[in-house]
């Protein structure tokens, strides 16, 4: 359906080589909120850094991944569309354009138990894609050299911009033996 791919990322400086990788994969340019901080940030944070450098582009479409590997919270993708002020759908395992009116979407989502729903959406629209819905595109030689000489356009975090949440500790579960009766009437 055409378009422009924009690549947005926040944190550190070297997430740019990750964002390297996917202007080498065919991405058109790229924008970099860079901020030591972003790095172990929270969801709500992170969605508000990205969404003032997303806001002034006016995106058709934003894709992000279900949930990060190190905090898996699953929360960024549905935080970033409230700041954006668009609809969202999480857990999509299909994207289609919307036949019965030829601008919108039509997504599958995965449920529990085995069940899918079908949702249209209008776009503009965020979507949380579910892991394994289509095959990796690798970068051809070609295409990393490209990318060497793409813009990264870097946009600095905005000014007040705190973490709302502190992690305090982390304890692997340990194994007991007890067992505790619960009665009651």
């Amino acid at each position: 359906h055409g378009g422009e791919v924009v690549v947005c990322s926040g944190g550190p400086s070297r997430v740019q080589q990750v964002i390297r990788e996917a202007l080498a994969r065919g991405a058109d340019r790229a924008l970099h909120v860079e901020d030591e901080g972003l790095g172990a940030a929270d969801a709500f944070t992170a969605a508000a850094a990205l969404s003032a450098a997303m806001a002034e582009q006016k995106f058709d479409l934003i894709l992000t991944g279900l949930q990060s590997d190190d905090q898996g919270h699953a929360q960024f993708g549905p935080v970033l569309a409230e700041k954006l002020g668009i609809p969202h759908s999480t857990i999509i395992m299909e994207v289609n354009v919307d036949p019965s009116t030829g601008s919108g979407l039509r997504v599958k989502r995965e449920l529990e138990g085995g069940w899918f729903q079908y949702v249209t959406m209008p776009l503009p629209a965020l979507l949380t894609i579910q892991s394994g819905i289509n095959q990796l595109r690798y970068a051809t030689l070609k295409g990393i050299m490209a990318a060497k000489k793409k813009e990264i356009r870097k946009v600095t975090v905005p000014d007040g911009l705190a973490p709302t949440q502190t992690i305090v500790g982390l304890a692997v579960p340990t194994r007991s033996k007890q067992k505790q009766m619960i009665t009651g009437s």
